[in-house]
C-alpha cells in the first residue's frame, strides 16, 4: 500500500514536471521563431467565433473567460487548482501590482509568471479602470492620472508611459494601453468626448513606450461611452494604428448602463474590428452577457463576478444563481449542479455547503472553486457548439434554462436578432422591459 501511494505521488510529480518542461520548450521554440502571439479563427457560426490564441507558453481557446487575480492570483485558489479547473489566462491589475509587490521586484525575479509559478497566460490591465473605481482618489489630466493610495495616502502618477513600463516589468503576455475611462452612466457628453480623444492621444504614447514588442502584445481599447459617433471615432483611430496592435478591447462598459445600449456598443465594435485579431470585452462576467457578446462576435472576457459572488455563498448553475445561504438549502442533499464535473459537485451537497458558507472560510473557497469551473465549462461548451455549427441551438437551450417560462428580456431578443440567431421559439411571453447591467 505504501509503495502504491509513493508510486502514485511520484507519477503525479513526473507528469507535472513533463508538462512544465513541455511548456518551457514551447516558449523557447516560439521565442526563437519570434512567434509569441498568434490568433487564428477556426470556425464561425453567424457572428460567433471559435479561435486559437497562441501565447509564448500556452495555447488558449476562445471564447475565453479570464478570472481576475488583482495581484496576480485568484483569491482562495492555488495556481495548480486554476490549471485543473481549465483556466487559460489570469488577469492582473497594474495599479495594485505596482503598489504590492511592486513591478521592480517582479522584474528582479523574471516577471509575474516566475514570481507566482504560473505556466499559462497572463494579461494585465493598464490601471485605467481605477479612474472609475477609485474616482474620489484620482485626478485626471492630459499628462496622466494621479492616484492617492487607499492604503497610506501616498500619490502615484500613472502616465501612459509609466503604465507600459510597469507592465513591461510585470511581464504579462498581453498588456493593455492606458485609456481615459469614464463611468458609462455619466451624464456629461463633453467629458466622454474629451476621454475618447485623449484615449487616442494616449495610445500613441503607449505604443512609443512599449519596449517589449518581441514578447508582449499590446491591445488598444475602444472608448466612446454609449455614443455611436464617439465609438466610431475611436474605432477609426485604433484601426489606423492596427499594425502596432495585435488585439483590441471594448472598454467603458459594465458600469450599470442600460443593456440595450450595452449590446448596441458591443455589436457596433465587433462589426468594425478586424476578423484576424481578438476582441476583448472588458469587465463582463455574467454568463448571459457573455453568451450574447459571443453571439455578436467577441472572444475574451474578464470580471470578478464569479469569484466574488462565490465568496458570498452564491453558486452559478445552468439555471442561474443558487444562493447557498438561503434556509431552503439546509435540507437539500443534491450537488450544486448535477451536470458539473468539478470536485465540489462530485463531493459535497448543498446542505453541507449551506452549513459552511455563513461562518467557515472553507465554504466560500469551495463555492469559488465551483464557480470558476462553471465559467470554464460554459465557455468550453460555447466553443464546441461553434465548431460543430450548433451554436444557435446551444444559445436557445442556454436561454431557455434561464427563462423556462419563455419570458426572455427584450434586450436579449434584440441582441440575438442582431447576431442573426433566431430564439423566437423559446420566447412565449410578451417582451419585458430592459434592465441595467452592473459591474461587480
Amino acid at each position: 500500500e505504501h509503495f502504491s501511494m509513493g508510486f502514485a505521488k511520484s507519477t503525479t510529480r513526473t507528469i507535472a514536471r513533463v508538462r512544465s518542461l513541455r511548456t518551457m520548450a514551447i516558449g523557447e521554440e516560439r521565442e526563437a521563431k519570434g512567434t509569441h502571439f498568434e490568433f487564428k479563427v477556426l470556425a464561425k457560426h453567424k457572428r460567433a467565433r471559435a479561435a486559437i490564441l497562441r501565447l509564448k507558453n500556452y495555447d488558449c481557446h476562445t471564447p475565453m473567460f479570464m478570472p481576475v487575480g488583482t495581484q496576480g492570483s485568484v483569491k482562495g485558489l492555488t495556481n495548480r487548482q486554476m490549471e485543473q479547473l481549465g483556466c487559460q489566462v489570469i488577469l492582473g491589475n497594474t495599479y495594485h501590482l505596482q503598489l504590492k509587490p511592486t513591478s521592480e521586484l517582479l522584474d528582479e525575479v523574471g516577471g509575474l509568471h516566475q514570481f507566482e509559478t504560473w505556466r499559462r497566460g497572463l494579461l494585465t490591465d493598464s490601471g485605467g479602470f481605477q479612474m472609475v473605481s477609485l474616482l474620489e482618489l484620482a485626478k485626471i489630466t492630459e499628462e496622466g492620472v494621479v492616484f492617492r493610495s487607499p492604503r497610506d495616502g501616498q500619490e502615484m502618477l500613472l502616465t501612459p508611459e509609466e503604465s507600459i513600463k510597469i507592465q513591461n516589468r510585470i511581464g504579462a503576455d498581453i498588456i493593455m494601453a492606458l485609456d481615459d475611462v469614464v463611468h458609462s452612466c455619466t451624464a456629461d457628453p463633453a467629458r466622454f468626448e474629451e476621454a475618447t480623444l485623449r484615449t487616442l492621444r494616449w495610445i500613441d504614447r503607449c505604443i512609443a513606450a512599449h519596449d517589449r514588442k518581441h514578447d508582449q502584445s499590446l491591445f488598444g481599447i475602444v472608448q466612446g461611452g454609449l455614443d455611436p459617433k464617439l465609438r466610431a471615432i475611436c474605432l477609426e483611430g485604433m484601426l489606423e494604428r492596427g499594425d502596432q496592435l495585435p488585439g483590441y478591447a471594448i472598454g467603458g462598459l459594465a458600469g450599470g448602463e442600460d443593456k440595450h445600449a450595452f449590446c448596441k456598443v458591443v455589436s457596433q465594435c465587433t462589426a468594425a474590428l478586424p476578423e484576424d485579431k481578438p476582441r476583448y470585452v472588458m469587465g463582463v462576467g455574467y454568463p448571459l452577457d457573455i453568451l450574447v457578446c459571443t453571439a455578436l462576435g467577441a472572444d475574451m472576457y474578464d470580471c470578478v463576478y464569479p469569484t466574488r459572488t462565490g465568496r458570498f455563498g452564491t453558486a452559478l448553475t445552468p439555471q442561474g444563481v443558487l444562493k447557498l445561504r438561503h434556509h431552503a438549502m439546509k435540507h437539500d442533499f443534491r450537488p450544486i449542479d448535477e451536470e458539473c464535473d468539478c470536485m465540489v459537485c462530485r463531493t459535497y451537497t448543498r446542505a453541507f455547503l449551506h452549513s459552511l458558507v455563513a461562518k467557515e472560510p472553507l465554504g466560500s473557497l469551495l463555492v469559488t472553486y465551483h464557480n470558476v469551473r462553471y465559467m470554464m465549462r460554459f465557455t468550453e461548451d460555447m466553443r464546441k457548439s461553434i465548431l460543430m455549427g450548433t451554436f444557435d441551438q446551444y444559445a436557445c437551450d442556454f436561454i431557455s434554462r434561464h427563462y423556462p417560462d419563455g419570458n426572455v428580456p427584450e434586450w436579449v431578443q434584440t441582441a440575438m436578432s442582431d447576431a442573426n440567431i433566431d430564439i423566437s421559439t423559446i420566447c412565449h411571453c410578451p417582451r419585458t422591459p430592459s434592465i441595467k447591467r452592473q459591474r461587480v
